[in-house]
């Protein structure tokens, strides 16, 4: 059975992750889980798609950054997968892990990956440096903070932390952070 994963770190990219489950089932996956969060962000779904692979099964992400924050963590996924006899195929690389030079290329791939995004971060710091030095970087504008007036309310209301925070579209960290400022 091929079952396919799709992610995308925001709600703002819904064309990426439809655009992902129509391919993941335009190859056949029977079962399709996904989910929108950061990399870093604990994946429930990933997990779940993991977890509901049996033996001779096959795991197919369309893009290897959908699946892997890092090499580390490709690693640690493939490994899992390996420990279980499940295949891995990652749709625009044409990989497929069942063979000896699948698992070469994708930790090749994984590497130069990986490699790509610390350069990026890199030109990304320096290009932040750079704006401050010349007075032009002000930082990203605190959303969170300009909804603290509506935070409070909510709570007052006998709203939870974590409705407050999907009704506001902040984090919980956030809310608590309102909460912290008002003592």
């Amino acid at each position: 059975m091929m079952i396919g994963y799709a992610r995308t770190s925001t709600l703002e990219q819904k064309a990426s992750l439809e655009a992902q489950r129509e391919s993941l089932r335009g190859v056949g996956c029977e079962k399709v889980y996904e989910e929108q969060v950061s990399s870093v962000a604990l994946r429930e779904s990933l997990n779940a798609a993991m977890e509901f692979c049996r033996e001779g099964d096959v795991l197919v992400v369309t893009k290897l950054d959908r699946l892997a924050r890092s090499v580390k963590h490709l690693g640690e996924i493939v490994d899992d997968l390996e420990a279980g006899n499940i295949g891995l195929r990652v749709l625009n690389l044409g990989l497929d892990t069942s063979n000896a030079t699948g698992k070469l290329m994708l930790n090749v791939l994984g590497s130069v990956a990986q490699f790509e995004r610390e350069m990026m971060l890199e030109r990304q710091r320096e290009g932040i440096a750079k704006a401050k030095a010349e007075g032009k970087y002000k930082g990203r504008k605190p959303t969170a903070r300009a909804k603290a007036a509506e935070v409070r309310q909510m709570l007052q209301e006998g709203k939870s932390k974590r409705e407050t925070a999907k009704c506001l579209g902040i984090s919980e960290r956030s809310v608590f952070r309102v909460i912290q400022d008002a003592h």
